[in-house]
């Protein structure tokens, strides 16, 4: 019985050490696609009482060898600048070339095409199951290129938009997700990448065993199907009290909190917020733009954001819209073209 016992336990010790030696093959190519990512974007500092210049870092992964990178969209959607290193060192200036916040997926376009570096390969996330071993990379709290191994554990739809367009599905994970972390891949035991690191539920606001990835199906269909336009703007949703005091004439609007310069929305002069208060119990930021409608058609409800979202969504650069926005208690027009700043 007791050679039994040891013949059992010595194949197990054997799978656990197999298991063990082909995750750190992974990793140590896998690594190599994966970048940190380094921004620096303008924020109202309260303290201070006026803008600011911030650094952040995130995380991505290179996906083709012209130089795309996948990342959060909140890592990037307000950067005025944005530059990309990979585990060599090599560092590379980057722009964003579309982004859906809704989603919290985006990419980012390098200025030149990196040389011999590893291209991660976007595996289907419909086949996951719940109990599937991931891994993940990334730069948490500035650790760069650090692992995080790990289970699915569940996956949860977020939100449908208008027409069923776009289903919004993010991966449940035990895998540690930290600061510096948010748009790194999540990997399948194949090496493929099946999400994206999103966010967290915590209460201290480290890790604690609940993290989210949007799902690889969710990137492509946003940013490599249908190229969801990137705006360069942040806002929030408003109406009932805020919206009357604000006086804006329609049920709800977006308030605009914060928009890159050097964007399709910086160009139409979009002005953010300078004044903090407190809603809801959440910061946010008034005294900017209020945008009612988009190409006509205006943000009264729900279905009407839902509709907004589904349609810019279509539009690809080159294309033209326009905002209709409430500022110093008027209406005022603004053209745009996707892309063009």
């Amino acid at each position: 019985m007791k050679k039994i016992l040891s013949l059992f336990a010595f194949s197990v010790l054997i799978v656990f050490q197999s298991e063990a030696q082909r995750l750190s093959d992974l990793y140590e190519t896998l690594s190599k696609s994966v970048v940190k990512i380094i921004i620096e974007e303008k924020d109202f500092n309260v303290r201070e009482g006026h803008m600011v210049t911030n650094e952040g870092i995130g995380s991505g992964v290179l996906i083709n060898a012209n130089g795309l990178v996948l990342t959060a969209s909140h890592v990037v959607q307000t950067a005025e600048n944005i530059k990309v290193q990979f585990n060599d060192g090599e560092t590379i200036p980057a722009k964003v070339v579309s982004s859906a916040p809704f989603a919290d997926v985006a990419a980012i376009q390098l200025s030149w095409a990196p040389k011999n570096k590893v291209v991660a390969k976007l595996g289907d996330s419909d086949k996951v199951r719940v109990g599937d071993e991931i891994f993940m990379v990334g730069s948490p709290y500035g650790l760069d290129f650090s692992l995080s191994v790990g289970y699915i554990s569940g996956r949860h739809i977020k939100k449908r938009f208008a027409h069923g367009a776009h289903v919004i599905e993010f991966f449940q994970t035990d895998a540690s997700i930290n600061h510096g972390n948010s748009g790194g891949p999540m990997f399948n035991m194949n090496g493929e990448v099946v999400g994206l690191a999103s966010y967290i539920l915590s209460e201290s606001g480290g890790f604690q065993g609940l993290g989210f990835a949007a799902t690889s199906n969710v990137c492509k269909d946003l940013l490599l199907d249908e190229p969801t336009p990137w705006t360069g703007m942040e806002a929030v949703l408003i109406g009932g009290e805020l919206g009357s005091a604000l006086n804006i004439p329609q049920n709800v609007g977006l308030l605009v909190q914060k928009v890159t310069l050097f964007s399709p929305i910086g160009a139409l002069g979009i002005v953010g917020g300078s004044i903090p208060i407190e809603y809801n119990g959440e910061v946010i930021l008034i005294g900017g733009d209020v945008i009612l409608a988009v190409d006509g058609t205006p943000l009264t409800t729900e279905a009407g954001i839902e509709k907004i979202a589904d349609e810019f969504s279509k539009l690809k650069k080159g294309d033209s819209f326009t905002l209709i926005v409430w500022r110093d208690g008027k209406k005022h027009k603004l053209k745009g073209t996707v892309g063009g700043i």
